[in-house]
């Protein structure tokens, strides 16, 4: 098992050296430096305190409740429409893809299947969204 180890070792930093993971390591960089994305973060998680923290009040303010949801959906959709996040959501949608094929590839060897075999995953439609328990099929 040691060198099947070392292998996948070997195998995960010549990964590192490939353009998805660069894309992927560029994006998280640019996030981290983005002073507005952090704001807007940090300001996200303090919302989400005070809701968890209204919601579990014995005698909870709904009217205060709809306001700290309302602020949350709004700094979600800001976040999430912020050009750095956006380009690291679109990274990470790559690598997710590329672990999905490496684990296909390493269950066709535990099943006793030649991992050589073992084809890329196929190309998702433009505008799939990755879920596929709220597809309608590609």
């Amino acid at each position: 098992m040691d060198n099947a180890i070392l292998k996948f070792k070997e195998a995960a930093v010549a990964f590192q050296q490939e353009e998805n993971y660069k894309k992927l390591a560029a994006a998280r960089k640019a996030n981290d430096e983005d002073s507005e994305l952090q704001k807007q973060l940090g300001d996200f998680n303090l919302v989400r305190l005070d809701l968890n923290n209204e919601l579990h009040k014995e005698e909870r303010d709904d009217k205060r409740v709809a306001e700290l949801n309302e602020r949350i959906n709004n700094l979600y959709n800001d976040i999430m429409s912020n050009k750095n996040m956006v380009a690291y959501n679109q990274a990470k949608e790559e690598i997710e893809g590329f672990i999905q094929y490496v684990n296909a590839i390493l269950n066709a060897a535990i099943d006793g299947e030649d991992p050589l075999q073992v084809g890329p995953p196929p190309v998702e439609e433009e505008g799939c969204g990755g879920s596929c328990s709220s597809c309608a099929g590609c």
